[in-house]
């Protein structure tokens, strides 16, 4: 017979992640299946990490390797299936790849997504608010694009979702603090953006000493992974410090992307008509007094680093989709109070016959 404990943990953290990788593999399969990856850069180079090839990587990318070798990994024993009859010529061994990163990339922006409801949860939206919120926010493209393609932003979708977890839930959540600066470092390079918030938001979950050691091995650990990749590839080691400063360029173009028609509406279709909900409580008093809890130093400095990924990737609705773990605990928020001032109103009438 399981410990009540068990159940509960199982409750709290295995049914969102159950009913995200459910929607993700549904919602990202035709983007897995039918996905044109001839003008693709991004995802040939994580195709060619899962197989070992570094040499031929752009340094943007050549050590963002967890995803890459689990996704090769998983891949062998698929290869030992029946290719599917798809009707249509694939490159011999691809196929195995696409998958695995299918598999792979699901699982992980599912336990994000599980981040997500728990921080939603813990800001004060009810379940069922929080599961809808949930869903609506797994519904955006970039959910689909990094579930359903070999990208590894699904890695650095749950270091996000840890980082706000353990924020939100103080004392208790030390574990992902320490998963987010032992993986962080190896998830993406920008995670030095990330980590200032990190540390000084989740210094209730861990201590200084505590987030240190973490740090440390998650440093130790990227450092291996360069000098690993760098011998492998025969590379210059300060290629990658060449590479971090061009990305400064990308700010001006960013800012004029920014403010032009087509940036407002890549803005906008990060969430889509989901930013309405939050939109509406804001505008009115007590809707700002129901988003209370999101409207913090938290959500603040968060939004900030999610902008300066915004600004130095160019890519402004990839990036932005980084904000997913305070949105969805905004959103939860808003449909809470939308609910309650829907029933209010409801209510009124009925009181004057």
């Amino acid at each position: 017979m399981l410990p009540r404990p068990t159940t509960g943990r199982a409750r709290r953290w295995l049914l969102p992640w159950a009913l995200a990788l459910g929607l993700l593999l549904n919602a990202a399969y035709p983007t897995y299946r039918h996905y044109d990856f001839s003008h693709s850069l991004d995802t040939r180079s994580y195709l060619r990490l899962a197989s070992g090839r570094f040499d031929s990587v752009r340094v943007t990318r050549r050590y963002r390797l967890l995803v890459p070798l689990a996704a090769g990994a998983l891949a062998r024993p698929l290869a030992s299936l029946p290719a599917p009859a798809t009707g249509e010529p694939r490159p011999a061994g691809e196929w195995p790849l696409r998958l695995a990163f299918y598999l792979i990339n699901c699982g992980l922006l599912g336990a994000a997504g599980a981040c997500f409801y728990r921080g939603a949860r813990l800001a004060g939206a009810s379940a069922g608010a929080a599961a809808l919120a949930l869903a609506a926010v797994l519904s955006s493209r970039w959910a689909g694009y990094a579930a359903g393609l070999p990208l590894t932003d699904s890695l650095y979708l749950a270091v996000f979702g840890l980082s706000y977890y353990a924020a939100r839930r103080g004392p208790g959540a030390g574990w992902a603090v320490a998963l987010a600066l032992l993986v962080g470092p190896l998830a993406k390079e920008s995670f030095v953006f990330l980590l200032p918030w990190l540390v000084w938001f989740g210094r209730r979950a861990m201590g200084w000493r505590g987030q240190a050691a973490a740090l440390a091995l998650g440093v130790a650990a990227l450092v291996a992974v360069h000098w690993w990749v760098d011998r492998a590839s025969g590379a210059a080691p300060e290629a990658s410090l060449t590479n971090a400063v061009a990305h400064v360029a990308n700010i001006t173009y960013s800012l004029q992307k920014t403010l032009s028609v087509k940036g407002i509406a890549e803005l906008f279709s990060i969430f889509g008509l989901f930013w309405l909900p939050v939109l509406a409580a804001l505008m009115r008093a007590d809707g700002r007094q129901a988003l209370a809890p999101v409207l913090g130093g938290a959500e603040a400095w968060l939004l900030l680093v999610v902008a300066v990924h915004m600004l130095l990737s160019g890519d402004l609705g990839r990036m932005g989709y980084l904000l997913a773990p305070a949105f969805t605990a905004a959103l939860a928020l808003s449909m809470g109070w939308l609910r309650g001032a829907g029933m209010a109103s409801a209510a009124g009438p009925s009181r004057d016959r």
